[in-house]
Protein backbone atom coordinates (compact mmCIF):
# COMPACT_ATOMS: atom_id res chain seq x y z
CA UNK A 1 0.00 0.00 0.00
CA UNK A 2 1.25 3.49 -1.10
CA UNK A 3 1.87 6.09 1.43
CA UNK A 4 1.17 8.93 -1.27
CA UNK A 5 2.63 11.20 1.53
CA UNK A 6 6.16 11.09 1.20
CA UNK A 7 8.43 13.29 -0.89
CA UNK A 8 9.01 11.85 -4.28
CA UNK A 9 12.42 12.37 -5.69
CA UNK A 10 12.86 10.66 -8.82
CA UNK A 11 14.34 6.86 -9.15
CA UNK A 12 17.25 6.21 -6.49
CA UNK A 13 17.86 3.32 -8.27
CA UNK A 14 17.48 2.03 -11.68
CA UNK A 15 17.90 -1.75 -13.18
CA UNK A 16 18.44 -2.43 -17.07
CA UNK A 17 17.81 -5.61 -18.62
CA UNK A 18 19.98 -7.34 -15.80
CA UNK A 19 21.15 -11.41 -16.49
CA UNK A 20 22.97 -13.14 -13.99
CA UNK A 21 24.18 -17.21 -14.62
CA UNK A 22 25.81 -19.96 -12.61
CA UNK A 23 27.26 -22.65 -13.88
CA UNK A 24 25.86 -22.44 -17.42
CA UNK A 25 22.30 -21.80 -15.98
CA UNK A 26 20.03 -18.74 -15.98
CA UNK A 27 19.50 -17.51 -13.01
CA UNK A 28 18.31 -14.14 -13.58
CA UNK A 29 17.11 -13.04 -17.02
CA UNK A 30 16.46 -9.39 -18.34
CA UNK A 31 15.02 -7.62 -15.04
CA UNK A 32 13.91 -3.93 -15.59
CA UNK A 33 13.01 -1.98 -12.81
CA UNK A 34 13.29 1.45 -10.47
CA UNK A 35 12.85 1.66 -7.01
CA UNK A 36 12.27 5.77 -5.62
CA UNK A 37 13.71 7.61 -2.77
CA UNK A 38 11.87 6.60 0.12
CA UNK A 39 9.69 3.57 -1.64
CA UNK A 40 9.53 0.04 -0.11
CA UNK A 41 9.29 -3.16 -2.45
CA UNK A 42 9.32 -6.16 -1.80
CA UNK A 43 11.30 -8.99 -3.88
CA UNK A 44 8.88 -12.10 -3.25
CA UNK A 45 9.29 -16.05 -5.05
CA UNK A 46 10.06 -19.46 -4.12
CA UNK A 47 13.36 -20.60 -3.07
CA UNK A 48 15.78 -20.53 -5.77
CA UNK A 49 13.95 -17.86 -7.55
CA UNK A 50 16.55 -15.89 -7.47
CA UNK A 51 15.92 -12.78 -4.71
CA UNK A 52 19.20 -13.91 -3.18
CA UNK A 53 21.58 -13.07 -6.42
CA UNK A 54 19.35 -10.33 -7.15
CA UNK A 55 20.20 -8.32 -3.95
CA UNK A 56 23.77 -9.43 -4.31
CA UNK A 57 23.86 -8.01 -7.53
CA UNK A 58 22.42 -4.82 -6.00
CA UNK A 59 24.74 -4.11 -3.36
CA UNK A 60 27.52 -5.27 -5.84
CA UNK A 61 29.00 -8.26 -4.00
CA UNK A 62 28.70 -10.02 -7.42
CA UNK A 63 28.70 -8.39 -10.61
CA UNK A 64 25.97 -9.07 -13.73
CA UNK A 65 26.94 -10.76 -17.07
CA UNK A 66 24.70 -8.02 -18.68
CA UNK A 67 22.55 -5.00 -17.64
CA UNK A 68 23.22 -1.97 -15.41
CA UNK A 69 22.59 -1.17 -11.94
CA UNK A 70 22.30 2.27 -11.52
CA UNK A 71 22.78 3.92 -8.13
CA UNK A 72 23.24 7.70 -7.43
CA UNK A 73 24.35 7.95 -10.94
CA UNK A 74 27.19 5.40 -11.04
CA UNK A 75 26.17 2.03 -12.75
CA UNK A 76 27.81 -0.25 -10.29
CA UNK A 77 28.13 -2.97 -12.91
CA UNK A 78 31.35 -1.32 -14.71
CA UNK A 79 33.04 -0.90 -11.55
CA UNK A 80 36.22 -2.75 -10.47
CA UNK A 81 35.87 -5.04 -7.15
CA UNK A 82 37.65 -1.80 -4.76
CA UNK A 83 35.30 0.82 -6.22
CA UNK A 84 32.03 -1.32 -5.57
CA UNK A 85 33.27 -1.93 -2.02
CA UNK A 86 33.76 1.62 -1.63
CA UNK A 87 30.50 2.50 -3.53
CA UNK A 88 28.80 -0.13 -1.17
CA UNK A 89 30.59 1.24 2.30
CA UNK A 90 29.37 4.49 1.73
CA UNK A 91 25.83 4.40 -0.29
CA UNK A 92 24.15 0.98 0.80
CA UNK A 93 23.09 -0.74 4.32
CA UNK A 94 22.81 -4.20 4.54
CA UNK A 95 20.53 -5.85 6.64
CA UNK A 96 20.91 -10.05 6.88
CA UNK A 97 18.85 -12.49 8.65
CA UNK A 98 21.10 -13.53 11.20
CA UNK A 99 22.04 -9.27 12.05
CA UNK A 100 25.75 -10.42 11.15
CA UNK A 101 26.89 -8.05 13.97
CA UNK A 102 30.59 -8.12 15.04
CA UNK A 103 30.52 -10.33 18.42
CA UNK A 104 34.22 -8.72 19.71
CA UNK A 105 32.73 -5.19 19.44
CA UNK A 106 30.05 -3.95 22.23
CA UNK A 107 26.77 -2.42 20.19
CA UNK A 108 27.71 1.32 20.20
CA UNK A 109 30.90 0.77 18.27
CA UNK A 110 28.98 -1.85 16.08
CA UNK A 111 27.18 1.36 14.94
CA UNK A 112 30.42 3.19 14.51
CA UNK A 113 31.96 0.84 12.44
CA UNK A 114 30.98 2.33 9.24
CA UNK A 115 31.06 5.88 9.81
CA UNK A 116 34.60 5.05 11.09
CA UNK A 117 35.08 2.93 7.61
CA UNK A 118 33.97 6.08 5.71
CA UNK A 119 36.14 8.16 7.56
CA UNK A 120 34.44 9.84 10.20
CA UNK A 121 36.02 11.20 13.26
CA UNK A 122 35.60 8.78 16.06
CA UNK A 123 33.71 11.81 18.68
CA UNK A 124 31.30 12.54 15.66
CA UNK A 125 30.94 8.74 14.98
CA UNK A 126 30.30 8.25 18.34
CA UNK A 127 27.68 11.17 18.47
CA UNK A 128 25.85 9.56 15.41
CA UNK A 129 25.48 6.02 16.05
CA UNK A 130 24.26 7.21 19.74
CA UNK A 131 21.75 9.63 18.04
CA UNK A 132 20.18 6.49 15.46
CA UNK A 133 19.97 4.00 19.02
CA UNK A 134 18.08 7.24 20.28
CA UNK A 135 15.87 7.26 17.21
CA UNK A 136 15.37 3.84 17.45
CA UNK A 137 14.30 3.60 20.77
CA UNK A 138 17.51 1.41 21.75
CA UNK A 139 19.21 3.72 23.51
CA UNK A 140 19.44 1.47 26.44
CA UNK A 141 21.57 -1.11 24.79
CA UNK A 142 24.64 1.33 23.68
CA UNK A 143 26.53 -0.35 26.62
CA UNK A 144 25.58 -3.75 26.34
CA UNK A 145 27.93 -6.89 24.66
CA UNK A 146 26.51 -8.50 21.52
CA UNK A 147 26.37 -11.59 23.04
CA UNK A 148 24.21 -10.11 25.61
CA UNK A 149 21.17 -9.02 23.39
CA UNK A 150 18.33 -11.34 22.79
CA UNK A 151 18.03 -12.15 18.71
CA UNK A 152 15.44 -9.45 18.28
CA UNK A 153 17.43 -6.52 19.84
CA UNK A 154 20.51 -7.93 17.53
CA UNK A 155 18.68 -7.40 14.42
CA UNK A 156 17.01 -4.40 15.29
CA UNK A 157 20.65 -2.90 15.84
CA UNK A 158 21.83 -4.39 12.71
CA UNK A 159 18.86 -2.10 11.25
CA UNK A 160 20.84 0.95 12.73
CA UNK A 161 24.18 -0.28 11.42
CA UNK A 162 22.88 -0.16 8.38
CA UNK A 163 21.35 3.04 8.38
CA UNK A 164 23.65 5.06 10.35
CA UNK A 165 25.39 6.38 7.77
CA UNK A 166 22.66 7.73 5.68
CA UNK A 167 23.14 5.26 2.85
CA UNK A 168 20.71 6.07 -0.31
CA UNK A 169 19.66 2.39 -1.14
CA UNK A 170 19.12 -0.05 1.96
CA UNK A 171 18.78 -4.17 0.71
CA UNK A 172 17.21 -6.51 3.36
CA UNK A 173 17.38 -10.36 2.84
CA UNK A 174 14.72 -12.05 4.98
CA UNK A 175 15.10 -10.02 7.71
CA UNK A 176 12.23 -11.34 9.97
CA UNK A 177 12.74 -14.44 9.08
CA UNK A 178 14.50 -16.24 12.51
CA UNK A 179 11.88 -13.53 14.54
CA UNK A 180 8.75 -14.19 16.38
CA UNK A 181 5.76 -11.84 15.60
CA UNK A 182 5.78 -9.39 17.19
CA UNK A 183 9.77 -8.67 17.03
CA UNK A 184 9.33 -9.07 13.42
CA UNK A 185 6.65 -6.48 13.66
CA UNK A 186 9.14 -4.09 15.60
CA UNK A 187 11.90 -4.67 12.72
CA UNK A 188 9.68 -3.62 9.92
CA UNK A 189 8.39 -0.86 11.91
CA UNK A 190 12.01 0.51 12.66
CA UNK A 191 12.91 -0.25 9.01
CA UNK A 192 10.07 1.20 7.07
CA UNK A 193 9.96 4.24 9.23
CA UNK A 194 13.88 4.92 9.05
CA UNK A 195 14.01 4.38 5.35
CA UNK A 196 11.09 6.74 4.59
CA UNK A 197 12.22 9.56 7.17
CA UNK A 198 16.02 10.07 5.11
CA UNK A 199 14.55 8.91 1.78
CA UNK A 200 16.48 5.74 1.27
CA UNK A 201 14.89 3.20 -1.23
CA UNK A 202 14.17 -0.35 0.74
CA UNK A 203 14.46 -3.41 -1.31
CA UNK A 204 13.71 -6.87 0.90
CA UNK A 205 13.82 -10.03 -0.22
CA UNK A 206 11.03 -11.90 1.78
CA UNK A 207 8.73 -14.99 1.77
CA UNK A 208 6.33 -13.04 4.74
CA UNK A 209 2.79 -12.08 4.35
CA UNK A 210 3.51 -9.42 6.67
CA UNK A 211 6.16 -8.00 4.90
CA UNK A 212 4.17 -8.36 1.48
CA UNK A 213 1.14 -6.57 2.74
CA UNK A 214 3.48 -3.64 4.13
CA UNK A 215 5.59 -3.27 0.84
CA UNK A 216 4.18 -0.32 -1.52
CA UNK A 217 5.12 -2.42 -4.11
CA UNK A 218 5.75 -6.32 -4.93
CA UNK A 219 8.29 -7.47 -7.61
CA UNK A 220 7.76 -11.22 -8.26
CA UNK A 221 10.66 -13.24 -9.37
CA UNK A 222 9.81 -16.53 -11.24
CA UNK A 223 12.43 -18.78 -12.98
CA UNK A 224 15.12 -15.87 -12.64
CA UNK A 225 12.34 -13.48 -14.54
CA UNK A 226 9.82 -10.67 -13.17
CA UNK A 227 6.19 -11.75 -13.49
CA UNK A 228 3.07 -9.55 -12.62
CA UNK A 229 2.57 -9.40 -8.62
Amino acid sequence: MHDDTRERRGVGLEVESLHKGWGGQAVLVDLSFGVGPGEFVAVVGRSGSGKSTLLHLLAGIDRPDAGRIILDGVDIATLDENARCALRRKHIGLVFQSGNLVPTLGVLDNLRLPLELNGVAAAESRRRAQAMLDALGLAALSAREVSALSGGEQQRVAIGRALVHEPALVLADEPTAALDADNAQGVLDLLQRACRERGASLVMATHAQEVMGRADRLLRLERGQLVDA
